[in-house]
């Protein structure tokens, strides 16, 4: 069998769909000697990937989401034949008509009408939003089988499109961070508030981070900071959103309750999770919810919003909160500051033991499996 794979957005630097495309093509090289692999990549990790010999690199010079990509991709899958090509985001070339798969890992653009996401003018915005529907729908309407992360996506996609229900596939994210042992973690340690709350991902308006913001700065001035501050970190890679969030650390006068750290490597990402009182998830949407089962694995608790995603996914291993009410996040953050140690380290234990079953071999082998049955 021969599977070509979209694998522009490869590397754990690229977030979620990152994280996603980075396990997938890692898990399916161990796993399968006998099909014959062509991923699409961009310069750095074409240049830098060490893979099986039964998995080529193809360079591809177009950005996602970009007017070069409608023309380049199909004429790379046409020079490789594939019997299944698999796109790991929405954007499949619309002069695309070949056999494939796609992953949609959530609907956010449907819900998100505002300009707040964006740093396009109106004009750019509307052009975008307008190119995002049509490569979307034909993407979704077009596709042999479609891979959602959840249940709750697979309802909302079919509920949306209007599609055959067993058209989707629901196969899980697995839960791994890249701990390196050897790496020396005091001068880590060192930058680290004494007691803080973490956050790991992007800065985008669903995240909600404004009202964790809010949160932190109500526990201090209320309950918790007479003595010794309890601080939040936000680790967020760069870019204009992170740089909007510290307006609203001003506008809230937090600065001396919230710390901004940058990208971090998997082990000193572990390293913070497990030194936290807990991971903040406030988001208002997500597709899955990687980075609090990641947070749980390494040791930590995970306060997260009351969203059916969430349910889906953390059951009751997680502490659950209204993400639109500021105060009832910062009871969450309360609820931890006065839980008993024998209840946290059961909590704790507990979450591992359930997060323990989401793996990136199981999500490599449902893919495989889907893969064989759609050529």
């Amino acid at each position: 069998m021969k599977i070509l794979i979209d694998a522009r957005l490869y590397g754990l630097e690229n977030t979620g769909i990152g994280r996603y495309s980075f396990h997938l093509v890692n898990e399916l090289s161990k796993m399968d000697k006998s099909s014959e692999y062509f991923l699409l990549l961009r310069e750095k990790y074409y240049k830098t990937l060490s893979l099986p010999k039964n998995f080529h690199k193809i360079l591809a010079k177009s950005r996602h989401y970009s007017f070069y990509e409608q023309i380049e991709i199909p004429k790379l899958i046409r020079n490789v034949n594939p019997d299944i090509s698999h796109f790991l985001h929405f954007n499949v070339p619309l002069f695309y008509k070949g056999r494939y798969l796609v992953t949609i890992h959530d609907l956010l653009m449907h819900r998100q009408k505002s300009r707040d996401a964006s740093t396009l003018n109106p004009l750019f915005y509307g052009v975008k939003r307008l190119g995002y529907g049509v490569v979307f729908k034909n993407a979704v309407l077009n596709a042999k089988s479609i891979i959602v992360p959840t249940n709750t996506i697979r309802e909302e996609l079919g509920a949306f499109y209007k599609i055959d229900m067993k058209k989707i596939e629901v196969i899980y994210e697995g839960v791994e961070l890249n701990k390196e042992k050897d790496k020396d973690s005091k001068c880590l340690r060192e930058k680290l508030p004494k007691k803080y709350f973490i956050y790991a991902g992007n800065a985008y308006p669903h995240k909600n981070l404004e009202r964790v913001i809010e949160a932190i700065v109500f526990l201090n001035k209320t309950k918790f900071g007479e003595d010794e501050p309890v601080k939040l970190v936000l680790v967020i890679p760069r870019g204009v959103f992170r740089e909007r969030l510290k307006d609203k650390i001003k506008k809230y006068n937090a600065g001396q309750y919230v710390e901004i750290l940058g990208y971090l490597e998997d082990w000193e990402l572990a390293y913070c999770y497990s030194n936290s009182l807990a991971f903040v998830y406030p988001s208002f949407y997500e597709g899955f919810g990687l980075p609090g089962l990641e947070a749980i694995k390494s040791g930590t608790l995970s306060l997260v919003s009351n969203i059916a995603v969430f349910r889906e996914v953390y059951k009751n291993y997680a502490i659950y909160f209204n993400p639109y009410d500021f105060s009832a996040i910062e009871r969450a953050m309360e609820d931890v500051l006065t839980m008993e140690d024998s209840k946290r380290k059961k909590m704790i234990s507990e979450g591992k033991r359930y997060v323990s079953k989401f793996s990136w071999s199981d999500t490599a082998r449902n893919t495989l499996d889907l893969y064989e049955k759609s050529v």
